[in-house]
């Protein structure tokens, strides 16, 4: 990959910026990062107004009691069979005095609501589908507020061609701490940056330890509460393997210049280390409402986004360095990463169909990782640089979530036999 002129995220650049309320659109609203950010939009009505929402359209009760709650002009669902269901439950909702939201439906509906009328989007969609709608906030000039980690790895260079200087605001809680320690000073003085990691459930054990380990398991995150797809990477730490793709692109700094550590306590968010030998840290108690404020606020602090500590309370806080034989994800990122072109797009599609086998019983844990290294290795030269395109991601990510279900049902199979 090569660096573009200028970072993608910069604190010292606000795209756009305005007074007053902002108007947001909010993707994924029915997912953890969207009702945590409609959290906070109800208890700022003077800074922020909603207009659109979008989600998959499997909680159709909840996104119509959020439409109505905010006042929402638009509501989109990605599937047009649960536009039925979604009418009813609005009806329900407003009663029969008031108008109903317009309702946009289909795969493609989330990317329209992207381009439309708004100062910022927030893009909380879960997984690459996220690219399209994050491409179309961009081009229509709107600030994107960025939880959406995969688009930016599966894209990137589609993204850094279209994003202008301070038009991405991160909104994951690594990235939004960089976002904030860089403020500090410039790109030059930046030594390196530091990305923190729970460690997830499994801190400490061996790879052989962790054959046997159960969804159940897996699922049991002990600082944060989230998804499951991202509770489960955050157990194998894919999730910081594709942080740090993520903050290469977002801070144009090299990988080798970008380090994983693991802190147990979550407290620290990651660290920025300058060149005079000066560590920033950015830290608060485990919680998403201060990486969405920023998102959505910033040069703005919202007051009461997050809590703060109580430091009359003796603490400890801790920090080990990363097991890479355990946990091989991190190198294989980094691997993808410097390889660059439709190499991440196939990195993340694999691992989004090996969670999905583990977590209903057909891929024992180690073989997510066993089984995304080997779809990586078969993987030909990348499309990459200014050739690449919205098609060969598309291409890429379909090979290999085919070649990652062949290689499950074969290493089920196996083990059965």
């Amino acid at each position: 990959m090569t660096d573009s002129p200028a970072p993608l995220a910069d604190p010292h650049l606000v795209f756009d910026a305005v007074e007053g309320r902002r108007d947001l659109v909010l993707l994924g609203s029915t997912g953890s990062i969207g009702t945590q950010a409609i959290d906070l939009v109800l208890r700022n009505p003077d800074l922020f107004r909603v207009t659109g929402l979008s989600a998959a359209g499997g909680r159709v009760g909840l996104l119509a009691e959020q439409a109505r709650l905010l006042r929402v002009r638009t509501v989109a669902v990605a599937s047009p069979e649960a536009v039925p269901a979604l009418r009813e439950a609005l009806r329900h909702e407003y009663g029969t005095a008031e108008p109903l939201p317009e309702i946009l439906a289909g795969p493609d509906a989330a990317t329209e609501l992207a381009a439309s009328d708004c100062h910022t989007v927030l893009n909380g969609i879960t997984g690459s589908i996220g690219l399209a709608p994050t491409l179309a906030a961009l081009k229509a000039g709107r600030t994107l507020a960025l939880a959406n980690k995969e688009s930016l790895i599966v894209g990137g260079p589609l993204v850094k061609a279209l994003a202008a200087p301070g038009q991405i605001i991160p909104v994951d809680s690594e990235h939004a701490a960089l976002f904030q320690a860089l403020a500090s000073g410039t790109r030059a003085d930046v030594r390196r940056l530091v990305v923190t990691a729970s460690g997830g459930p499994f801190r400490g054990r061996t790879r052989s330890e962790l054959a046997d380990v159960t969804r159940e398991q897996a699922l049991a995150h002990p600082t944060w509460a989230m998804g499951p797809v991202i509770t489960v990477n955050s157990a194998t730490l894919v999730n910081k393997g594709l942080e740090v793709i993520e903050a290469h692109l977002l801070y144009d700094i090299p990988f080798d210049r970008i380090e994983v550590v693991v802190h147990p306590q979550s407290y620290v968010h990651s660290m920025v280390e300058f060149t005079d030998g000066s560590t920033l840290a950015q830290c608060t108690p485990p919680d998403m409402g201060g990486p969405i404020a920023i998102g959505l606020g910033w040069p703005q602090r919202v007051p009461d986004a997050a809590p703060a500590f109580d430091w009359t309370k003796a603490s400890t806080w801790e920090f080990f360095p990363l097991d890479t034989e355990a946990f091989p994800s991190v190198g294989l990122a980094r691997h993808v990463g410097t390889l660059g072109g439709t190499a991440p797009a196939v990195f993340n599609a694999a691992n989004e169909e090996c969670v999905d086998a583990f977590l209903s019983g057909a891929l024992p844990f180690n073989g997510i990782m066993d089984t995304v290294t080997a779809v990586v290795g078969e993987h030909g030269t990348p499309a990459s640089g200014t050739s690449l395109t919205v098609a060969d991601v598309l291409e890429a990510e379909t090979w290999a979530r085919t070649r990652a279900r062949e290689l499950s049902a074969k290493a089920t199979a196996e083990a059965r036999a």
